[in-house]
């Protein structure tokens, strides 16, 4: 049974309409994989060292304390980036296939998901490490049981909360919260936790535990799919109590306004485009790892614009990716309407600076960490919005990409987001910054190199309306191409 469901999806593959795009994507991201398995690999074995002779600690106690974290990230990571098992069920249900064959077929395809085998990257030579370094065998094995338990029952209660945006905000921000409390000495949940972690190595049966709470999240997720497994499943809504929002303030905009008001109510009323501010939202404290000086490979002075770019356009980066594929669902009907696309892409601009500018607001706690960080991020959010924000428009002409925003699918990582045409607009994005940033600082001071970038973001404001011209002339070109594109069920 599984080999014929594994032989359908081999030539749905083969026989799609965005083949070539597809092998691009697969290999593309075949690389970064491999690139993340082997440092995950070299992390793993030489973590112990680090923990031992640096910090002079016990290196299993170390990881065991830290482990809540690794896991909460992991969901909130999978939440924001993992595809759901779906599987194309309407042939399948005419037929003679039993339910649950399929939903264990589509199950099944998680098992091997590159989230779920990441994670033995790392624990596989950390565990040859510990052996070697004289721990018992049989005790290393029994920790990495329970450990894998644990990421599968992640995996398991990703699909549970798929349709629960506001419960995973909740456990996100609460060890966001939590997370601080320990940082600033306040409040150490691990104190609480470390023991379970250590219980997998210390004592046989503790193992039992993660196991016996991931065989329950696999039945609940299980029979969740199986009740589901209908064509009009999706369609059922339940009754809600219809709520009014006044928008009419975005009437300042003009004829732009009518796009804004429908981005705004497409980002509220939708998982996909809230997943975007989700993003937004991490990225804010990406730019930890950089200006705390944890790491040792961050250090270098043209991180810091990197890492800003990445703080102040979590959201114009996640979201302007896909303009316009936001709209792919009316966009032939939008483009049979006496509709400039001058105003559309007004719009779309409009929206991502209003998110820069409240990621700049919001990144203001950078301030602890001196004047000088926090100008890294005015910078590079003045980038953002003079450049990046015309690149990502740019960029779009060329995805083609049709969201369903009905569907449970994420819209990160689809293939025909990938050609080498967007490839290369990317390169403008994280680039361009840190050279300009890197020949002012070396070349004079790091003022310098601030400055650099700021008239390049400045220089982005005074030709805006000629670089939207070019971009609206592209989006014409581009037009019965996406519209031929977003018409593609496969």
């Amino acid at each position: 049974m599984f080999k014929h469901f594994i032989v359908l999806q081999w030539k749905s593959f083969w026989r799609s309409a965005s083949l070539t795009s597809g092998l691009f994507m697969k290999l593309f991201m075949g690389f970064w994989a491999l690139w993340i398995a082997f440092m995950s690999a070299v992390g793993g074995a030489a973590i112990f060292k680090l923990i031992k002779e640096k910090l002079h600690l016990e290196p299993l106690e170390t990881i065991n304390k830290f482990l809540i974290y690794w896991l909460v990230f992991d969901l909130v990571f999978r939440y924001a980036l993992q595809k759901m098992p779906v599987i194309n069920i309407k042939p399948l249900l005419l037929l003679p296939f039993q339910k649950n064959k399929i939903v264990s077929f589509a199950f099944g395809k998680t098992v091997f998901s590159f989230f779920n085998v990441i994670h033995a990257f790392f624990f596989i030579p950390f565990s040859i490490v510990l052996i070697s370094n004289g721990y018992p065998v049989i005790n290393v094995l029994l920790w990495n049981l329970g450990l894998i338990a644990l990421i599968y029952g992640n995996n398991f209660l990703n699909i549970i909360l798929n349709k629960k945006d506001n419960l995973i905000f909740i456990i996100g921000g609460i060890m966001i919260v939590l997370g601080g409390l320990h940082y600033y000495d306040y409040f150490n949940i691990t104190t609480y936790t470390a023991p379970f972690f250590q219980g997998l190595y210390d004592t046989s049966f503790f193992v039992a535990i993660p196991i016996v709470i991931t065989v329950g999240l696999l039945w609940v997720s299980f029979r969740s799919f199986v009740k589901d497994l209908y064509l009009d499943a999706g369609l059922a809504t339940k009754a809600k109590t219809i709520k009014t929002e006044n928008l009419d303030w975005l009437d300042r905009f003009g004829k732009t306004a009518t796009f804004l008001k429908n981005d705004i109510k497409l980002i509220k009323r939708n998982k996909r485009a809230r997943s975007t501010v989700l993003v937004s939202v991490l990225f804010l404290f990406y730019g930890l790892l950089f200006f705390t000086g944890t790491v040792e490979t961050y250090k270098g002075p043209v991180w810091q614009i990197f890492a800003a770019i990445f703080v102040t356009g979590g959201f114009l980066l996640s979201f302007g990716q896909f303009v316009p594929s936001w709209d792919s669902s009316y966009y032939p009907l939008m483009m049979s309407q006496n509709i400039r696309y001058k105003e559309y892409l007004s719009s779309k601009w409009w929206l991502m600076v209003i998110a820069t500018l409240i990621s700049t607001i919001l990144a203001s706690g950078y301030l602890y960490f001196g004047w000088d960080v926090y100008l890294a991020i005015l910078v590079a959010a003045l980038y953002n919005i003079g450049v990046n924000s015309h690149v990502v428009l740019w960029a779009g002409a060329y995805v083609k990409t049709p969201i369903d925003l009905t569907s449970n699918k994420k819209a990160f990582g689809d293939k025909q987001a990938f050609n080498t045409k967007t490839l290369l607009l990317s390169l403008p994005k994280m680039a361009l910054p840190m050279i300009l940033y890197a020949i002012g600082y070396y070349a004079y001071s790091p003022y310098a190199g601030y400055a650099l970038v700021a008239i390049a973001g400045l220089a982005g404001f005074a030709f805006k309306d000629a670089v939207f011209n070019k971009i609206e002339r592209i989006y014409r070109s581009e037009k019965y191409k996406t519209i031929a594109a977003y018409k593609q069920k496969n």
